[in-house]
């Protein structure tokens, strides 16, 4: 009884401590371009899958932005000048190659002046078909005291996300970490939530699919995102 209670406590201390907001919940257009991204059918035209990828990150990326700090500036106008509250600082976004890219375009897109990271991470494969995620590359600006806004289009295990995070930040302390996917697992999003669970995280998600395969596949999920934008690789 004593272990159920700290069980629950101990979640109920994750839940409050790391957000997830899931957009689809609610009905909107967004869920038009979720659909669309679901589709094979639709899946089939490569130029309308990375369009929808970016609809999804610009609609997460003005969401994210109501939680960011504002201050007043004045703007002049043709006829006079008027108080307008502007972001107080732009966001450092980052995203993990070559998947995130339309993602990442697509929050671009809103914080057209924002820095951006780009990282390297893959499943490599040995010959029994089991896999370790391995990430070998990154570029990132300075992270200290900033928004760092990390998407990616699928969070299945979520281990690829913590172990970009646990390179990413080595030596730098960003203000606010702000996870986005367009489909996450539900297994993925409790992984996240424990290993990152001692840092200001806030996750966005289009969908929260509840299956994921002893391969670590996403169901009904949408398919290889990369392959599906950018074609078939080795």
């Amino acid at each position: 009884m004593y272990q159920k209670i700290l069980y629950l406590c101990a979640n109920l201390t994750l839940d409050l401590m790391i957000q997830i907001h899931e957009l689809g919940a609610s009905d909107s257009i967004f869920n038009q371009f979720m659909a669309e991204l679901r589709d094979t059918a639709i899946q089939q035209d490569r130029l309308r899958f990375r369009h929808n990828l970016e609809r999804i990150g610009g609609i997460m990326a003005y969401e994210i932005s109501k939680t960011m700090d504002y201050e007043t500036h004045e703007v002049v106008t043709p006829l006079g000048i008027k108080e307008t509250r502007l972001l107080k600082e732009q966001p450092v976004i980052a995203t993990i190659l070559r998947a995130g890219v339309p993602f990442h375009n697509g929050m671009l897109d809103m914080f057209d002046h924002a820095d951006s990271a780009f990282i390297a991470a893959y499943r490599k494969y040995d010959k029994n078909e089991d896999y370790e995620i391995r990430v070998e590359y990154y570029s990132s600006p300075e992270l200290d005291g900033k928004v760092l806004i990390l998407c990616d289009p699928m969070l299945a295990t979520g281990e690829s996300i913590v172990k970009t995070l646990d390179g990413l930040l080595n030596e730098m302390e960003p203000k606010h970490i702000h996870i986005a996917a367009a489909v996450a697992s539900a297994d993925g999003l409790e992984h996240v939530k424990r290993k990152l669970s001692r840092k200001p995280v806030t996750i966005w998600v289009g969908s929260i699919d509840e299956e994921l395969t002893a391969k670590a596949y996403i169901v009904p999920g949408i398919g290889d995102v990369g392959d599906l934008a950018y074609g078939e690789k080795r």
